[in-house]
């Protein structure tokens, strides 16, 4: 058996990554779970009114907007869609708990991101 491991050997990933190209977005979301945070930047690439809109989802959201400059995140797909069009993307790590979290909390995390999405639609 042959194991081939990298950037883009999933197809989830070639397609998310080929239906990016294909698309002109102004900005990203990723949704992932654990600990109510929105992360905006990747390394030092900081596009211009991302840690504007950021602050604005936090609110929106009432989740943590990280402020630290060295997040351990590398090689996801909002790192590359940031360092490749230098445009605004956000990780949204939902809820809080024992992955996978439980359905019950679908409700709220539903609320707290609602209001982000019709945000960021208008955005674009």
């Amino acid at each position: 058996i042959l194991l081939v491991t990298g950037p883009l050997t999933e197809p989830e990933s070639l397609a998310l990554y080929n239906y990016t190209l294909a698309h002109d977005f102004k900005l990203i979301l990723s949704y992932h779970t654990q600990g109510e945070i929105i992360y905006w930047r990747y390394l030092n690439f900081e596009p211009v009114s991302a840690e504007e809109l950021g602050k604005e989802f936090a609110r929106i959201s009432t989740y943590t907007l990280d402020d630290e400059k060295e997040t351990n995140s590398y090689a996801g797909y909002r790192d590359w869609y940031i360092s490749k069009y230098n445009r605004p993307g956000y990780t949204f790590e939902t809820g809080m708990g024992q992955n996978p979290l439980p359905i019950s909390q679908f409700e709220k995390i539903y609320k707290d991101n609602v209001g982000v999405l019709v945000t960021a639609a208008v955005k674009i």
